[in-house]
Formats: C-alpha cells, structure tokens, sequence
C-alpha cells in the first residue's frame, strides 16, 4: 500500500473543473444506460417482450461491456485521457441514438451490446484522469464527487424521460440522450486544452510508484492486489446492476407504481445514494488527516459500507412503499461509498501507466457479476415471481467481497 508524503505539493486549483468534467460525463453515461430500464415497463408491454426477454437484453449490454472492459483499459492507458475519452463518448452516443432504429428482441440486444462495448471507456478513463490529476489524500473524494454522475443521471433520468417519452415518444427519447454525449465532447476538448497533467502544477506527485513502467496483464494478474480489485467489483457491481435494471420494475410489481409515478420514489433513493458517495469518499481523507494509514482508512470505509447494505432484504418483506424506498436507498449509498473507495485502491496499488488496465479488468469482472446476477434475475423471477432471493443476495455480497479484500491487500506495497 503507498503511502503519501508528508509534505506533497499543493495541487493546482484546475483539478476540480477536470472532476466537474468527469461528472458531467458519467451523467450522460448513466442517462444513456436508464432510459431502457425506466421505458422497459412500457416497451414490455407495447412491443410484448417477456421477462427472459428483458434479461437477454440486459445481458446484452452487460456480456459486451465486461468484454470490452480490458481493452478500452489499455487503449486509455495509451492513448490518453483526453483522445480516449472522447472517442467512447462519441460512440457510445451514436449507439444510444441507434436504439431508435430498432423495436425488435434482437435489435435492442444488438443497440445493447453497442452501446456497452463504447461505454466501457468510461470508467477506465474517469479512474485513470483522477490518478494523473490527484493526490492519494483526495482521490477517493474525487472519484466519489464524480461518481455522483450516476447518481445525477440516475435522478435525471425518472425527471426527464417519462416526460420526453410521453410527449415525444420511445424513439425520440433514445435520440436526445445521444446528443448530450456530442455536446460534452466539444466542451472537453475546450477546457482540457493542450496542457497535461504529466506536465503540470495540476499533478500529484507524492506517489513514489507513479513513474513506473506499465505493467503486463500476465504481471497483473499474478499480484494479490489485482485480485483484490476484482473481488471488490464482482461482488459489488451486480448488486448496483441489480437496482440500476430492475429497480423500476420491482417497484411497479410489488407497489403497483406505473411510469408517470416512478420519479419521487426514484429520485429519493438516487437522493440518498449520492449522500454516500459523496461521504464515501470524504471519510478517508478525515482518518488520514487524523493519522489512520491509507490501508487501514480505506478498509474500514468499505467495511462501513458493506454492513450498511445488509438491511435491504427487509425491502421485500411486508413494508410499506416508503420504508422499502429508504432500505434501498441506503444500500445503494453504502454501494458509492463502497465503489469510491474501490476506485481509488486502483491509483494508490498501481502506477499511472497501469491504471486503466486495472481499471478494466476489475471493472470486467463486475460486470461478468452483474451479467450473471441479471440473467439469474430473469430466470428466477419468471420461475417464482418473487424478489425476495435477489434481494437476500444483495444484502450479504458486500460483506464477502471485504473479507476477501482485507485478505488480499497486504500492507507492504507491489504485492
């Protein structure tokens, strides 16, 4: 585990407009991604998909963007934030635009599966543009703050589709989240300007290990600490996939909630949740400040958040609509806490040169989780029509990925 100096420099003030950047971008990203899951009630019942129907259409996405994790890790690691992010924005936007060209199983799966291979460029990127603009004491404070992007596309998303949907219909919706990602790419290309980290006041440069070489993927995969980052996503990333895809269709089974009486409830949960990212992320920085070594300050936030989520199971329980909005809620805020942290255990175990292949390899093994959590989803509620397996997952998966985690971070570094 790296430790940070005692005296790093200041970094340059430039640092959080990058950070409002990163937000901006994952909001149109999570945006991109809920306008199926919120039409899906409606699109069921227009275009009669079935449940399996709906899962292979989930899967879709989720098989083709853990496919594309790894490599869009290693482009970003070559080619740089600045090009790299920009191209899978642009793309990803053209396959949301593409969704309404399609009305088919096959189609969507297709729309789908585009739409996940570009947008896995995402995360690596956004990862990678906070280890080159941020110093270890506040990268899980940055990841949190731009994490809330999915939170803010999350609330956004019950705000504004039923309403463009409504009035503009299914194929119109797909469209106008599409633009948003060209809009973002012109403003990127404005403010990041010629100027690079690397080159900067704007870097961090505490961290002793982040002027090493990249590292092989057959390297990586034999240290602990890769290992870790991969159990700490694919113990997590299906339970976020789990409410991001089929939060709104619980709510319509088990509360009777339609389309046009989705956004409070969504909007308080997607509320509560960006309270943890945000505290998520904030935590660590105040133990680290107080004397808590880096190692011992992210562990015991992750452990904060994987107990916190425990308590979902009693969402399915015989509660009323408001009381299963705050169960969930809070889960899904222990989740940003949890995955702010997860993000910045990649910077501070792995040099920059490195980072967005990490980034993609764990982020690959989520979504294989989440890929096989939302299959599974779909085949048991066809079977029992009942979430009450689903939710019991999700109550205790947090709390195995720590135990592995603590396991597998030593507390000597390039382990």
């Amino acid at each position: 585990m790296i430790t940070p100096s005692l005296h790093p420099p200041s970094p340059h003030p430039r640092r959080w407009l990058i950070c409002g950047l990163l937000f901006a971008a994952t909001t149109i990203n999570y945006l991109d991604r809920q306008v199926l899951s919120l039409l899906a009630p409606e699109l069921q019942r227009s275009l009669g998909w079935s449940e399996k129907d709906y899962g292979a259409i989930v899967t879709a996405f989720q098989a083709a963007y853990a496919l594309a994790l790894i490599g869009a890790g290693q482009i970003i690691d070559r080619i740089g934030v600045k090009l790299g992010y920009s191209l899978s924005v642009g793309l990803w936007s053209l396959a949301s635009i593409g969704h309404a060209a399609v009305s088919t199983v096959l189609g969507f799966a297709f729309m789908r599966a585009a739409l996940g291979v570009f947008e896995a460029g995402n995360f690596p990127a956004a990862i990678k543009t906070v280890a080159e603009w941020f110093p270890a004491r506040e990268r899980a404070l940055a990841n949190g703050l731009f994490n809330t992007g999915s939170i803010a596309g999350a609330i956004l998303a019950p705000l504004t589709i039923p309403w463009l949907a409504l009035h503009y219909g299914w194929q119109a919706t797909f469209v106008i989240m599409g633009v948003l990602g060209f809009v973002w790419i012109v403003i990127w290309w404005i403010c990041y300007g010629r100027l690079q980290p690397a080159q900067s006041a704007d870097t961090p440069q505490e961290e002793s290990h982040d002027a090493g070489e990249a590292i092989p993927i057959s390297a990586l995969l034999k240290r602990r600490t890769t290992w870790a980052l991969i159990a700490a996503r694919f113990f997590s990333d299906p339970i976020w996939w789990f409410f991001l895809f089929w939060l709104a269709k619980f709510l319509d089974n088990r509360y009777g909630l339609k389309l046009t009486d989705m956004s409070l409830p969504l909007v308080t949960i997607y509320g509560i949740a960006a309270l943890g990212s945000i505290g998520g992320g904030w935590l660590p920085s105040r133990w680290m400040a107080n004397g808590v070594d880096l190692r011992t300050a992210r562990l015991r936030a992750l452990l904060i958040s994987a107990l916190a989520v425990m308590p979902v199971f009693l969402a399915v329980r015989e509660v009323g609509l408001w009381v299963a909005v705050a169960l969930i809620g809070v889960a899904m805020a222990a989740h940003c806490a949890w995955i702010s942290n997860v993000f910045a255990l990649v910077s501070d175990l792995f040099p920059r040169r490195s980072v967005g292949t990490v980034a993609g390899i764990s982020g690959m093994a989520g979504s294989v989780g989440g890929m096989i959590m939302s299959y599974g989803a779909g085949m048991i509620l066809a079977q029992t029509g009942s979430y009450v397996v689903l939710f019991a997952i999700a109550s205790v998966s947090y709390l195995c990925g720590w135990f592995l985690i603590r396991a597998l971070i030593p507390r000597s570094p390039a382990q």
